[in-house]
């Protein structure tokens, strides 16, 4: 049994995210990738705070990382950790994905869920939409930026998330058909987008 939400930016995913995990007993895995990445190879969770996908000095530090912690998806190299394509980042992404979501009562935050585990009859994928006003506003009182800021990043944050969708699943990120249910977080507030995956949740037996 695993819930994967997918958001645009600013939507309040891992609020929500968080109120449903919390009512239901489950457990979360939002940045919890990032942290066992920090813990794995030693760094400190400050070391690896940007943890947005679109950056791609992230990307390349978590490359690195991963390769070192999981050396037996790479072929070694004169004890040198190789430097990763962004498929290789994929393939690895995507075991720690299928790793995290066969441990079964989990919410999982993000990481293009529905489309690696777009088989899985035991997941309930559900998608968190709001006006860009709303999440702009949401996100820079939240992380204490300048609205102008928080534009600029949404824009580059959905835009990235699209192109990681098209490229490497072929698939619309925008499409409401790949996921059970498309909530706006605007309209519903956090709490109500919440309650609504939890009652679908109970519906299916999942207590």
């Amino acid at each position: 049994m695993l819930i994967t939400i997918s958001r645009q930016y600013g939507a309040g995913g891992s609020e929500v995210g968080r109120r449903v995990a919390d009512t239901l007993g489950w457990r979360l895995v939002d940045n919890e990738l990032v942290e066992r990445v920090a813990q794995r190879a030693g760094l400190t969770t400050a070391e690896v705070a940007d943890r947005e996908e679109r950056t791609p000095t992230f990307i390349e530090r978590l490359a690195r990382v991963l390769a070192s912690s999981t050396p037996e998806l790479f072929a070694p190299a004169k004890g040198t950790v190789p430097e990763l394509s962004e498929p290789a980042l994929v393939r690895i992404t995507e075991a720690v994905v299928a790793e995290v979501a066969a441990e079964g009562r989990v919410v999982l935050i993000g990481r293009a869920a529905p489309a690696v585990l777009d088989r899985d009859q035991d997941a309930l994928h559900v998608k968190l939409v709001a006006s860009p006003r709303f999440r702009v506003r949401l996100a820079a009182e939240r992380l204490g930026m300048d609205v102008k800021d928080a534009e600029r990043i949404m824009k580059e944050t959905d835009e990235a998330r699209e192109r990681y969708h098209r490229e490497r699943y072929q698939r619309d990120w925008r499409d409401a058909v790949n996921y059970h249910m498309v909530l706006n977080s605007e309209r519903l507030g956090l709490e109500g987008a919440a309650a609504v995956i939890v009652a679908e949740a109970e519906r299916r037996g999942w207590k």
